[in-house]
């Protein structure tokens, strides 16, 4: 007769035990995750902050309580000062800082400049990414080495010197990055974006994986059409390669393909990134979030 294994009682499992994990995982709960001193003041770091989704982000963390640093190109110091007065304007601390994603060395220094000027880093949301429109028999090496440089190579960075910087604070922390829908289903002319996107996905949750033990949350983001200056350039290429007029392919895509009927606000993005930096989220890490109106159904 069988033995019926007890459901209370002990079961084995094929998890190593924490003693031969590879050394570089923590003990779970190394670091309290209580509402201390340190996280009654939270500060952020949004990269791609001067327009578009990250400049939506950084005033929404801003009207959440947040100090940010906003990170941009030099080509657009002037409206990262911008929205540090917007963010100003909220009664939050502002701080412009100009870097290249694609730099590591710029990057590190953005973490140190944030923590110099606004205290200890809670949240990094690695925003900044390109797109360009181009066939796959067109597209060069550098072209593709372009788009990996700042879409995955830059949310790398940006992870892991925020990462560095939450645990040598010895604090809990939140790790966002720009994913897309690109990255569940790939578009044509696409496919640099894509690739990097779906690679966004997987460094999110390998982050999330190691990071875990350190209460150092990482998720995800994965906007559809957003109305930006972004999608109005790419839009710009699209209409030249394959024809039609400016703002059909838009209306073609957004009233036969998403369910709201609509394209996303820069905002409605903001929202899901408020949600995923906020104490309500301190549970949920290694997800990948879109936010598309009902494109994707995955």
């Amino acid at each position: 007769m069988l033995r019926q294994r007890s459901l209370l009682g002990p079961l084995r499992t094929s998890r190593a035990p924490l003693s031969v994990l590879p050394p570089q995982t923590p003990p779970h709960r190394a670091f309290s995750s209580s509402p201390d001193s340190v996280q009654q003041k939270r500060t952020a770091i949004v990269t791609g902050g001067a327009r578009g989704i990250g400049r939506a982000i950084a005033l929404r963390l801003a009207h959440d309580g947040y100090d940010v640093t906003v990170n941009d190109l030099a080509s657009a110091e002037a409206l990262l000062h911008d929205t540090v007065v917007e963010i100003e304007a909220l009664g939050r601390k502002g701080y412009a800082y100009v870097a290249d994603v694609t730099s590591e060395d710029e990057v590190k220094a953005l973490v140190r400049a944030s923590v110099d000027k606004l205290g200890p880093l809670s949240t990094m949301v690695a925003n900044a990414g390109i797109c360009q429109a181009k066939g796959v028999f067109d597209i060069t090496p550098a072209d593709f080495k372009r788009v990996l440089d700042v879409n995955l190579f830059g949310v790398q960075y940006c992870y892991q010197a925020a990462a560095r910087q939450m645990v040598e604070q010895k604090t809990p922390g939140k790790l966002i990055g720009a994913a897309s829908v690109a990255g569940y289903v790939p578009y044509p002319l696409f496919a640099p974006y894509s690739t990097s996107k779906w690679a966004v996905r997987g460094l999110t949750h390998a982050y999330a994986l190691e990071l875990g033990g350190y209460n150092i949350t990482a998720n995800a983001y994965a906007p559809g059409v957003v109305l930006t200056d972004l999608w109005e350039r790419l839009e710009m290429d699209l209409v030249k390669l394959a024809g039609g007029k400016k703002g059909q392919m838009m209306e073609k895509l957004t009233s036969e393909r998403v369910a709201l009927g609509r394209a996303a606000k820069p905002e409605d993005v903001a929202n899901l990134v408020s949600f995923l930096a906020s104490k309500d989220a301190d549970y949920v890490t290694g997800k990948t979030f879109m936010v598309d109106g009902g494109l994707i159904y995955n």
